[in-house]
Order: C-alpha cells, then sequence, then structure tokens
C-alpha cells in the first residue's frame, strides 16, 4: 500500500505486536501519582502545546515544579529524540524526582504525529518508571503511544486539566477535612465547658 494505507498497515501491525507482548497492560504501568506537583514535558519548545500546557498548569492551587525536555515532534528523528528525552527523564528520576511525564504535541495530519506511532517511542514510554500521560493531537487522534502509556489524554491541555483538577480536588478535600476537624474540636471543647 502507498501513503495513508501504508502508515494505517504499519500501525496495525506495531499494535498487534505490541498487544502481543503486554505492553498495553495496565497492571505493567507505574501508578500515577495522587499529588502530582513535579512535571516533565517531552513536547517541542516553540509549539502551541506547551504554551497551552503551562497556561492550565499555571492555574494549580499549589506550586509546581516544570521541566521542559524539548524535542521535535515530527519528521523523521523526532521518534528517536523523543525516546531519548524519555529514557534521559528516567535516568535523571533521582535527581529531580518528577512524578509524571507529559508527552505530545498539537494536532495534525497522521504523519506529523507519526513519530508518537514508533516503535523506540512505544518502548521508551512501557519501559518508563515514571507515569507517563500521552497526549497527542486532538480528541480524535489516536497514536501507539496513547496504548502504552498510563494516561491518554485526548489533547495537551486535558493533560495539564487532569493534573490541576486532581489537585483541586486535593485543596477541597483538605479543606473539608480542615473544618470537619474545627467542628469537632470546638464540639469537644463545648462539651468540656459543660
Amino acid at each position: 500500500p502507498q501513503g495513508r494505507g501504508a502508515l494505517q498497515l504499519a500501525f496495525e501491525q506495531l499494535k498487534k505486536k505490541l498487544e502481543g507482548e503486554g505492553l498495553f497492560d495496565p497492571a505493567g504501568k507505574p501508578p500515577l501519582p495522587f499529588c502530582p506537583q513535579s512535571i516533565a514535558v517531552i513536547t517541542s519548545s516553540t509549539g502551541a502545546a506547551v504554551r497551552d500546557i503551562m497556561k492550565v498548569l499555571q492555574r494549580s492551587p499549589y506550586p509546581l515544579t516544570i521541566t521542559l525536555l524539548p524535542v521535535r515532534v515530527q519528521g523523521e528523528e523526532a521518534g528517536g529524540e523523543i525516546a531519548a528525552a524519555i529514557e534521559t527523564a528516567n535516568t535523571l528520576l533521582p535527581q529531580f524526582l518528577w512524578d509524571v511525564l507529559i508527552v505530545g504535541r498539537g494536532g495534525g495530519s497522521i504523519e506529523d504525529l507519526w513519530p508518537f506511532n514508533t516503535e523506540g517511542v512505544a518502548r521508551a514510554v512501557a519501559g518508563s518508571r515514571i507515569p507517563v500521560i500521552s497526549a497527542v493531537g486532538h480528541e480524535i487522534d489516536f497514536t501507539i503511544s496513547d496504548l502504552v502509556a498510563t494516561l491518554r489524554a485526548p489533547t495537551p491541555t486535558a493533560a495539564a486539566e487532569w493534573i490541576v483538577s486532581r489537585l483541586d480536588g486535593l485543596q477541597r478535600e483538605l479543606v473539608q477535612a480542615r473544618s470537619q476537624m474545627l467542628k469537632t474540636i470546638r464540639h469537644r471543647l463545648d462539651h468540656r465547658k459543660e
């Protein structure tokens, strides 16, 4: 097959191979952090995706440490750069203690998104000790990295939203727990006074 047909065939063949090896099995993926506060972002430093991610993460109720590991996200060398950045993040984990990796880019054609369908990227994501959120393209786009990652986000913005909503939820729980604790203490003090 030529053109798109060849890419679709390659996608299906790689998907079948990796699924057979168990790389899509949720049991083998590192768990997502309860309270992510240190995030590494693997994407282009000049694309809209990084700006969207940063804009959303700035709304976090808690301070976050964000590290950009810039890579090319399209073209023949992109897959190798993305895989190498994931491996580098895992090598540097003892120094930076990242809670999660966001790996992705904005939308594009199947050819533009192809680096996220390469075996090298899939194996780097699967081998990561750091949970990976795959955030490639738009909601309708689907890549091999989405299947191997701990979490698939439909867009880069949605990946950042997941982190912020998780932290918002934690903050609400802490406020409720504090309120309940103060109410209990007041009740006990009143009871002792009586």
